[in-house]
């Protein structure tokens, strides 16, 4: 099997595809778009869980040294000791001005609200030497902390501090957890100071895991992402109407202006074609008819024929020439139901010959926007399209309908062969035709003259049950006004 490639002349680059504005724009603005979202999103979830841990960690904080100046002075202590000076054993014996059982009461309290705070899964505290004087843990008591950098920014700030984490690090001895957390864990390290509130003389530390406000930030994630795609998706499908509807209208001028320019390139070559047959078949017809004076024998049938043709071509000429003729004149007022009848008087004697049957029984006659000159054209051409596709005893039905209250239809039926599904898109096409012998712009003609007028013209066919055009006029008020402006 060989496969042969078409190589192009020398000179000639290959052609290029058309720009597909709508394409582009909805992949990348799909991804810039999903980009920003995303983005946004991350910001915003990591602004939620931030302000959430240190809104926590401040009240935890502000709890926490309430309680141990309570205790103080609920024992009577000097205002010369704090609860960060009482926590540590070792010192019991620095402070003699302070009676043993009110420190003890004091402590045992302190101690005891933490151990109870909700949410605490461990709660530990350190002596400025980084030991562990006491624990919920009891297995930590004693231990000393030698590399932990949050312990020592507590320290060395004198500021409380606090971190979340989602899993336990193994190797950290302080994270010995008695009930390991779920999921989620906030550690906090609260300073507590002497009297004169320079030296930090304990560091409570509080393993917390707020259930509560673990859902709360949960479901504000939740919250925040759909937010944010629900945003982002509104943004793109209106930004996406609107170019695709910017896309539509530049398909359709540029449609428009390559039917112009072939109608103009047309009409030019049109106008120089018939100008030189004109003169032709004018005299062409006048030597046959002369020739048909002198002749009547055998050749008369010949002439006929010669003149008979002549007169086709004419016809093709005027055609030709009106089809691409541009349309200047105004709209004006035209009675529907007498521009009807003036048609089908006009087909009269071709109706009877082909013994059509007429169905037309107006209940109205309503003011239309129109033409009176183009209308009658193209009601002639529908009605000469409807008898020549039909054979004998076919039926013609014309019926106005009124769709609303600014518009009414005019629906020319018939019964002859119909189209089939390409004829049917190809039918306002320039120089497409189904007749033999045909020029092909019967129907591009009504199609403009209906555009022109405020109207439309549409087209339903089967093959082999018939066609049914319809025209849409604009309706003019019962005062007679209603003009375009």
């Amino acid at each position: 099997m060989t496969t042969s490639t078409q190589a192009l002349p020398s000179g000639e680059s290959p052609r290029k595809q058309p720009f597909n504005l709508l394409r582009w724009f909805s992949l990348i603005s799909m991804a810039v778009i999903g980009t920003v979202a995303v983005a946004l999103g991350a910001v915003s979830t990591r602004f939620v869980i931030t302000e959430s841990v240190q809104r926590d960690a401040l009240l935890t904080s502000q709890f926490i040294r309430a309680i141990a100046s309570a205790e103080v002075r609920h024992v009577s202590i000097p205002n010369v000791r704090t609860m960060g000076e009482l926590l540590d054993p070792r010192k019991d014996r620095d402070y003699p001005d302070v009676d043993p059982l009110a420190r003890a009461s004091a402590r045992g309290e302190f101690l005891d609200h933490i151990e109870h705070l909700p949410d605490v899964i461990l709660a530990n505290i350190y002596a400025p030497d980084r030991m562990v004087i006491w624990s919920t843990n009891p297995a930590l008591m004693g231990t000393t902390i030698h590399s932990d950098e949050d312990l020592d920014h507590a320290f060395a700030s004198k500021t409380a501090v606090s971190a979340s984490y989602h899993s336990v690090d193994e190797t950290r001895m302080e994270q010995k957890f008695i009930t390991p957390p779920d999921y989620i864990f906030i550690e906090n390290y609260i300073p507590l100071f002497d009297a004169d509130g320079n030296t930090v003389t304990a560091m409570v530390e509080i393993y917390k895991e707020p259930k509560d406000l673990i859902d709360r930030m949960e479901r504000g994630l939740v919250l925040i992402w759909l937010a944010t795609a629900l945003g982002g998706g509104l943004i793109y499908l209106g930004l996406y109407w609107i170019v695709r509807r910017a896309a539509m209208l530049l398909a359709a001028q540029q449609k428009q202006l390559i039917t112009n320019e072939t109608f103009v390139a047309l009409g030019e070559m049109s106008s120089a074609v018939a100008h030189s047959l004109r003169n032709p078949l004018a005299t062409i017809r006048s030597s046959a008819e002369l020739a048909l004076e002198f002749d009547s024998g055998p050749a008369q049938k010949n002439i006929n024929d010669i003149i008979g043709q002549v007169d086709r071509m004419s016809k093709w000429v005027r055609e030709l020439l009106q089809s691409l003729r541009p349309m200047q004149d105004e709209v004006e007022p035209v009675n529907l139901v007498a521009a009807l009848h003036d048609s089908l008087m006009a087909f009269e004697q071709q109706i009877a010959k082909a013994r059509v049957r007429v169905i037309f029984e107006p209940k109205e006659a309503p003011m239309v926007l129109s033409q009176h000159v183009q209308l009658t054209q193209i009601l002639n051409s529908l009605l000469a399209n409807a008898v020549e596709s039909m054979d004998k005893d076919g039926t013609l039905t014309i019926t106005l309908e009124s769709s609303d209250a600014q518009h009414v239809s005019v629906r020319v039926s018939d019964t002859g062969k119909g189209m089939n599904e390409e004829q049917r898109r190809m039918a306002f096409r320039p120089f497409f035709t189904t007749k033999q012998g045909g020029l092909g712009v019967g129907l591009v003609l009504v199609k403009r003259i209906m555009e022109r007028c405020c109207g439309s013209v549409s087209l339903q066919s089967r093959e082999g049950e018939g066609t049914c055009v319809q025209l849409t006029f604009k309706r003019l008020p019962e005062n007679g006004s209603g003009f375009p402006q």
